[in-house]
């Protein structure tokens, strides 16, 4: 049995029931307890777990993340809410030079079992500096899991999967998600858990392969079913959902099924996500392409404030949509 809940009730139910079911998980990060969190995605945790294990902390990334990751290498499981990503620049030593290293540097002696959650996302017209989509950065240090749900049944399995992972996972949301409602599976059927490294076929197709992550999955469906309706070419649509580990098997499949592929990523073109995607295809898949490999990312400037410019500026429908016709 499964029901129809939002995003950010599906990121709470995940955040509840591992609290239920590992005493050494925690909760940490400005507002989430007394106040609900920013996003009102920890709402009732605090009231429900106390102060032990939903704890406010102050506003210094740097601080309570290095606190988090020194916690970790205890034994704790702590799941730390940055407001937005962008604020990672300041707890980047943090976060790269000791979180991603450790478990290496000890000789596997030292887990560090970390999830960093929050907002990773443009779309808000709040500002180059509140705007980053930094997927692509974290995924290149060896030592971190980073992904990136676009729906609520995939946020609540893979974020059970990031907490339970013994190292450390970073956690890439939208704010534009939350409100989003899907089909979940009801916690009375078991656990609810999806592997990291595992992608998704959202959407059987033939003709062309959209690969995608995050919201440009939603994205993706939505110009599917345009380029099926007014132009009679039925796509494919593969939600990456773990960007590394990356799931190389399911994306040379889906292009060796339909001979090309319109690869859709909000991070910046400049090596971004889709950049190594696209190197993967082609490496290893080349003979099977019938037309080059195109890719829909966010256009190469920081996050444009104005509404309207910035929704020209980030992937959406149409541009994928004329992407796929470019491929003849």
């Amino acid at each position: 049995m499964s029901r129809e809940i939002e995003y950010r009730h599906a990121i709470r139910e995940a955040l509840d029931e591992e609290l239920e079911r590992d005493e050494n998980v925690v909760i940490m990060g400005e507002e989430v307890a007394r106040y609900n969190g920013a996003y009102k995605v920890t709402q009732g945790l605090w009231e429900k777990w106390g102060d032990k294990r939903v704890v406010d902390t102050p506003i210094s990334e740097a601080g309570f993340i290095g606190m988090g990751i020194g916690a970790s290498m205890l034994g704790v499981r702590p799941v730390m809410e940055l407001m937005f990503w962008s604020f990672h620049s300041v707890a980047f030593d943090q976060l790269v030079n000791n979180a991603a290293c450790v478990r290496y540097m000890s000789g596997g002696l030292i887990n560090v079992p970390i999830v960093m959650r929050g907002p990773a996302n443009g779309g808000t017209n709040v500002g180059a500096t509140h705007s980053h989509i930094p997927e692509g950065l974290f995924a290149a240090f060896p030592g971190l899991k980073v992904c990136a749900p676009a729906t609520p049944a995939d946020a609540k399995g893979l974020m059970k999967a990031a907490i339970r992972d013994n190292d450390p996972v970073y956690v890439m949301e939208n704010t534009l998600l939350y409100g989003n409602k899907g089909e979940v599976p009801d916690p009375a059927d078991g656990d609810f858990v999806i592997p990291l490294g595992k992608a998704d076929i959202k959407r059987e197709g033939s003709d062309v392969s959209i690969i995608a992550h995050g919201r440009s999955v939603i994205h993706a469906l939505a110009a599917a079913e345009k380029l099926k309706q007014e132009h009679g070419i039925n796509a494919e649509v593969l939600d990456l959902r773990s960007i590394r580990p990356l799931d190389q098997e399911a994306i040379l499949k889906t292009v060796m099924k339909t001979n090309r592929v319109v690869l859709v990523d909000e991070s910046k073109g400049f090596g971004g996500v889709s950049a190594m995607v696209s190197h993967l295809i082609q490496e290893h898949a080349f003979d099977y392409l019938d037309a080059p490999i195109k890719r829909v990312t966010t256009l190469d400037a920081p996050a444009i404030y104005s509404p309207h410019v910035e929704n020209e500026q980030l992937p959406n429908p149409r541009r994928i949509v004329e992407k796929v016709l470019s491929l003849g």
